[in-house]
């Protein structure tokens, strides 16, 4: 059994940080992780995104759950270590290849973007297929369930499960920058120290720096400007 469920949204950055701290902990100690789904279109389904996102986050959030079409076929088809070894990939290509640019957050759900990952992966093309395949969404929409089920709607993305079935489920941590790797267990203990005790709620911030990623043109080493982020997310309004 897991040691942690991580949901996950392939083109949510902060969900991708806390990725890779998740991972570093893993190599550092016998630590098994279960990567699941988590889609923030199908999240703001009710929601108008003209009125209450910055431009581009619907085709983004698209992308992202076109993605996720695929890494439930994935799954399906070749195991579970699979979808994570698909995502590490995913994660890389979309967060810390190069800066996001105008006009591009849709792109991330086509086949072009798509295949040269999978070829990278050793997975087969073919697996692309799933991206227009929406009889796939109601795996993601269960699991997008799931995951709420454990933490209540008003939440972003990750969200995280520690020592399931029986343990707490969070959304976050949410980090903008990876803690170095001979800190990343020591700051892992205290999560899940918080995670432990039954009454623990929220620790929560709502400014952020922006995080320390090649797409969100924040080079290794900077400190990206604070911003006001609402629900895991650069809302305009409620």
């Amino acid at each position: 059994m897991a040691d942690l469920h991580f949901y996950f949204d392939p083109v949510c950055p902060f969900a991708w940080l806390t990725s890779r701290w998740v991972r570093t902990v893993a190599a550092q100690r016998t630590y098994e992780v279960d990567w699941r789904f988590i889609s923030l279109r199908l999240l703001n389904a009710h929601v108008d995104y003209d009125a209450q996102f910055p431009p581009e986050y619907e085709a983004g959030h698209t992308a992202g759950l076109r993605l996720l079409r695929v890494a439930a076929r994935t799954r399906e088809e070749h195991g579970r270590a699979a979808v994570a070894t698909l995502y590490e990939h995913l994660g890389r290509r979309i967060h810390d290849t190069e800066p996001d640019r105008p006009g591009t957050a849709g792109e991330r759900g086509t086949r072009g973007y798509l295949e040269p990952v999978l070829e990278r992966t050793g997975l087969p093309a073919g697996l692309a297929d799933a991206l227009d395949d929406d009889r796939w969404d109601a795996v993601v929409q269960a699991e997008t369930d799931e995951a709420l089920a454990l933490t209540g709607r008003d939440v972003g993305t990750p969200i995280l499960h520690f020592e399931p079935p029986e343990g707490v489920a969070f959304f976050g941590p949410v980090i903008s920058r990876v803690p170095p790797e001979d800190r990343a267990v020591e700051l892992w203990d205290h999560v899940v120290g918080l995670a432990r005790f039954a009454g623990f709620a929220e620790l929560k911030r709502s400014l952020r720096e922006r995080p320390q990623l090649v797409s969100a043109g924040v080079a290794p080493g900077e400190v990206g400007v604070q911003e006001e982020w609402q629900a895991g997310s650069r809302r305009l309004h409620r």
